[in-house]
This record gives C-alpha cells, structure tokens and sequence, in this order.
C-alpha cells in the first residue's frame, strides 16, 4: 500500500529525460514556468511532486507528435513514476484527475505522454465504495452461477420505437439470453423515449420471467443529466429491472459518483469514446489508469472491447484490460467489476477468449454473433453457450461443434 500517490507514464522527449521529468513533476504540483513569490523550500518539501524511478527505454526517430520543443531529430523514451503527497488534494478522485492528467500532456518538453497506471493510498478506499455489484452480484441478479452471461445489444441501434425494443427483447429472452443491453445511441430518443421503452421492455421482459422461470438482465442506458438519471433509474427499479447503463465520457466521473450513490442496481459502464483517449501509442490513457477512477466512482460492469474485433485495438491490448480489472486496487477493497467482452463476438472467439484469459467472469454481449445466425436467435443464443462450454472444458470448438449443431452453423458462417 503506497502512502503517496502514485502515477506512472510513457513519455517521448526531444531533450534530456530528467529534466523533462523534473518539469513534468512542477508543473503538476507547487511550480510551474518560472520562480514565484512564497515557493519556499519549505512548502517544496511539503507539496511538490517526486520522480520516483526514470528509466530511458529507446529511442525514436522524429517525435511522434506535433508541437514539441523540436520538430525533428531522434528523441528519447522513458518509463517514469511520479509521487505526491496526500495533502494537495487529499482522498479526491475528481481533482486527482487534474493532477495525474491535467495540462502535462500539452507541455512542449514532450513528443509523447501516455498515463500507464495509478496507485492510490488507502484513504481513497475509506472514501469511495466501488462496485456496489461487481461479479458475485451481477451474477446472482442474472441468475447465472458460472459461466459467461450470454448477452447482447438492441440492434439496430437507433429507430426502433418502444413496442418494437420490447417486442425484441421478448423475442431474445425466449432464446434464453441472460444480458440485453441498449445501444449507447439510445438513451431517451424522441422515437423512443425512456419512460416508455422501459415500460414496454419490463412488462415483456416480467411475462418471459414468468413462462420460463428466469428474469433477463437488460441494462437501460439512463445516459443524461444527474436529476435525470436518478429518476430513470428509480422507474427502472420499481418497474422490477435489475441493471442500469450510462455512458462514462458522457456523464463524468461527478455524474458516476451522484448515480453510483443513488443507485441500487448494477451499473453498466460504456467507454464510447475511449479511442480519442487511447488510439495513439504515445498520447492519452493505458487502461488500468483509466479504469481505476471508474471502478472507484462505482461502476459494476466495465468494457474491455474484443478479440478480432472490428474496431483499432489489438488482442493483447483487451486481454491485458480485462486482466487488469481482476487485479484489487487495495488489500481488503478490491474494486473489481465484470469485464465486458463485445465488438463483433460470435462464437469463434469464446475459445482464445478463455485460454487467454483464464476464467470467465464476464459478460459476452454478440449482436450480430446472436441475431444473424442462419438458424435464428435462439441458435444464435447455443452457439454461444456451446462455445464457451467447449472453451471452458478445453475441448476444441470444431471437435465440440460435432454433436451440437448451433455451434457448428455459427463456425461454419462467422469463421471465414
């Protein structure tokens, strides 16, 4: 357990590493450009931040973004760690952002900044609650036991009106779906307003629970302003609905924090938006630091995008952000949400999915993995749970795919 704060980065400097480490450290704390009037030593000692470690990794060839001290010439990579001390902003994750993120990403010493990690001493765990949730909640509202749950995502994403995304969800939960989820471009559409789209969904969704015995997990995006959110997640909850979603860039670590205080159900947390803040190697966020300032503000579900995806992001790259989310930030708070796997799944990827990671508390959401299989929904929903069943006992999916005929249509279309 750190008795400071703790941050580590990726930086690209055109000079030497130390010094732009030594400004990076100022301008993040008690000094900025020049000397000024009342930075005594004493309140340095008190206040400033620290390099903690500095190690030059390599080099480059030019700068890998514009607006650095000098435009051209081989620069220089460093892994640093800085520390500061609890009394500049105290057990505050709202303003730890702009120390850890703030305007150290426009400084002209660098050519490349990417915030790695964080580590946070125990009084932010005092403060914050996390995950109210998590896995072992998640799983016992969805009443799965082990396993995946099995979910997926209203499609199309947006101009279906309520009946029509309750007609859906009716249609999916008698596939046997564990998770339905809104599209993050749906929160309160004047095509489909919240109000009713949550009444629709619940009453087809509570007549489901009641000819099959289970209730579907169906995560309403509640996405809007903080009155807003309160009141869509208490109609949701007196309605009888178990899940929540909103979408983080959107509403703002203040907006999670007022939700997660209030809510009594699992919030899904979307990261729409997460390329601007990470596509660049050498600019903005790793996950794990990202991750930890929503994992503290509360959200149960978190997602990691993945394997051969549709979007930018490299397989190595989900895997490591979902592993991070297993990892605790405190001994005896660990803060730990479900992983949610999604972008372009089907049933081909349940068998790298679990190898590489190596367990399976997740959630699997699969849009077109589920609707456009050859067979139907419903095939859609066994092909998925045949993958992962096969993952799960090591056997491979072709051999498993044998006597179970779903999974054999869904590798058969989605493999080429």
């Amino acid at each position: 357990m750190t008795a400071r704060i703790e941050a580590d980065y990726l930086i690209e400097t055109p000079g030497d590493p130390e010094r732009a480490a030594m400004a990076m450290a100022g301008e993040q704390s008690s000094g900025t450009f020049v000397t000024v009037p009342g930075e005594t030593p004493e309140l340095r000692a008190r206040s400033a931040a620290q390099v903690e470690r500095l190690s030059v990794i390599g080099t480059a060839e030019a700068p890998s973004l514009p607006g650095s001290a000098h435009r051209d010439g081989p620069v220089s990579r460093a892994e640093l760690t800085l520390s500061w001390p609890m009394g500049n902003v105290g057990p505050d994750i709202v303003n730890l952002l702009p120390t850890v993120a703030g305007n150290l990403f426009e400084l002209k010493q660098f050519s490349g900044l990417r915030l790695l990690d964080i580590r946070l001493p125990k009084a932010f765990a005092e403060r914050y609650t996390g995950p109210k949730f998590g896995i072992d909640g998640t799983r016992w509202l969805a009443g799965v036991e082990h396993g995946p749950l099995i979910g997926t995502i209203v499609k199309p994403s947006v101009g279906l009106g309520a009946g029509q995304t309750a007609d859906l969800a009716g249609q999916l939960a008698a596939a046997g779906i564990d998770f339905i989820k809104d599209d993050e471009l749906q929160a309160n559409g004047p095509s489909c307003p919240f109000d009713d789209r949550a009444r629709a969904v619940m009453d087809r969704l509570d007549r489901s629970a009641d000819k099959y015995g289970k209730k579907v997990m169906y995560a309403f995006n509640v996405t809007g302003e903080v009155d807003e959110m309160r009141r869509r997640h208490d109609l949701v909850r007196d309605l009888g609905g178990t899940c929540i979603m909103v979408s983080l860039n959107a509403i703002g670590l203040t907006g999670l924090l007022a939700l997660s205080r209030h809510s009594e159900l699992p919030i899904h947390a979307h990261r729409n938006g997460w390329g601007y803040l990470s596509r660049h190697p050498m600019l903005g966020w790793s996950y794990p630091a990202w991750s930890k300032f929503w994992r503290l503000a509360g959200a149960d579900h978190m997602h990691v995008n993945g394997l051969k995806n549709k979007f930018s992001e490299s397989d190595d790259s989900v895997i490591a952000s979902a592993r991070s989310l297993f990892e605790p930030m405190f001994d005896d708070h660990p803060c730990v949400p479900m992983p949610v796997f999604s972008s372009g799944q089907s049933a081909v990827q349940p068998d790298e999915t679990f190898a590489r990671l190596g367990r399976a508390d997740l959630i699997y959401a699969a849009g077109g993995g589920i609707m456009a299989h050859p067979d139907g929904p419903a095939a859609g929903v066994d092909s998925l749970r045949d993958a992962w069943t096969a993952a799960m006992r090591r056997i491979p999916p072709h051999e498993y795919a044998r006597t179970h005929p779903a999974l054999s249509r869904a590798l058969d279309t989605y493999a080429s």
